[in-house]
């Protein structure tokens, strides 16, 4: 009896250690595989270029190189602005010489002269003036021929008339340019200015400067070479501004929007766990939506692009490295 009172007791363990070993492989095989999601580390990039044309003179950094915003990166050698500059300097030189005349009026030698021409011109109209009247008198008693009378006439009004010019050149010289002529040359001095000062702003760009803290990650040209308007020069990347991008088929991304926690692993820093939060969440474009091979059962899939942001500085961490998000199947 006791005999078979211990069989039974070991068959009813084995049986349950069967069962117990059953239901632990099920689980294993059933429950949800992580799926391993894998993004990378991107930073905000700038490109520098400049608005004018010429050759690289030269690189005050080298790829790798931290720089502060403000600093000076490049220098460009631009002689066509250089001679832009003088030709423009010199427009002004002669506007302002221009506008300078119009308000001094004439120089004391040029008023004189004028007030000398305007005195001879009033002796020659008394002088006429005197042949006029005799002859009008003799004309009046016959003594002289109508035509003679006629050609003293015209004499004397062309005396007139030339007292009456000479008279107008040395007022004109006393007063100076007239209202519409001293707008004018202060119209061309403006001018002239905003001239200079637009290529002064080119000048500025001979030298480009960094707009914000970052590493130079890229150089294109050479120094020497011929750079356009607006060709990239280099590249910076601002570590301060960093994220997370993931492509995710939209079956996998349960739920996800923005404000989510996602704890993401850096192999890159020794499998470090970051925490980010999503800030970014969009479909990708055409291409990227997963076809259905089956017609029944199966359905066209998009991509979506998923950003999250640090919520912490992560030391260490560049663009480009890799970052681990897992999900459940």
């Amino acid at each position: 009896m006791v005999k078979k009172n211990y069989n039974l007791l070991v068959g009813v363990m084995a049986l349950v250690a069967i069962v117990l070993i059953i239901s632990i492989v099920g689980y294993l095989v059933s429950r949800p595989k992580p799926i391993v999601i894998q993004g990378e580390a991107e930073a905000t990039e700038y490109r520098i270029s400049g608005k004018v044309a010429g050759r690289v003179e030269a690189f005050y950094g080298a790829e790798g190189s931290f720089v502060h915003r403000g600093d000076t990166l490049v220098l460009i050698d631009s002689p066509e602005i250089r001679s832009k500059i003088a030709e423009a300097q010199a427009a002004k030189a002669a506007a302002v010489a221009q506008r300078n005349k119009a308000f001094n009026g004439a120089r004391s030698e040029q008023i004189t002269a004028a007030y000398e021409l305007w005195q001879k011109a009033v002796a020659g109209e008394d002088v006429m003036r005197k042949s006029f009247e005799r002859m009008k008198r003799l004309h009046e008693q016959k003594v002289v021929s109508d035509q003679q009378y006629d050609e003293v006439e015209a004499q004397y009004k062309a005396a007139v008339a030339t007292t009456a010019a000479a008279k107008s050149q040395y007022d004109m010289a006393v007063n100076g340019a007239s209202r519409e002529d001293k707008d004018a040359a202060v119209a061309l001095v403006e001018r002239a200015n905003a001239a200079v000062e637009l290529l002064n702003t080119y000048q500025d760009e001979i030298r480009l400067t960094s707009p914000s803290d970052g590493v130079i990650v890229d150089i294109y040209p050479k120094v020497g070479e011929l750079v356009g308007q607006g060709s990239p020069i280099m590249t910076i990347q601002d570590l301060s501004d960093m994220w997370f991008t993931f492509n995710i088929r939209e079956d996998r991304l349960r739920g996800m929007q923005s404000g989510d926690k996602l704890t993401l692993t850096i192999p890159a820093l020794n499998n470090r766990e970051v925490s980010a939060t999503v800030y970014y969440l969009a479909a990708r474009a055409s291409y990227a939506t997963w076809k259905a091979t089956r017609e029944i059962g199966e359905f066209d899939t998009r991509t979506f692009e998923v950003r999250a942001r640090p919520d912490q500085p992560v030391e260490g961490l560049r663009p480009g490295m890799s970052a681990i998000m897992n999900v459940l199947e």
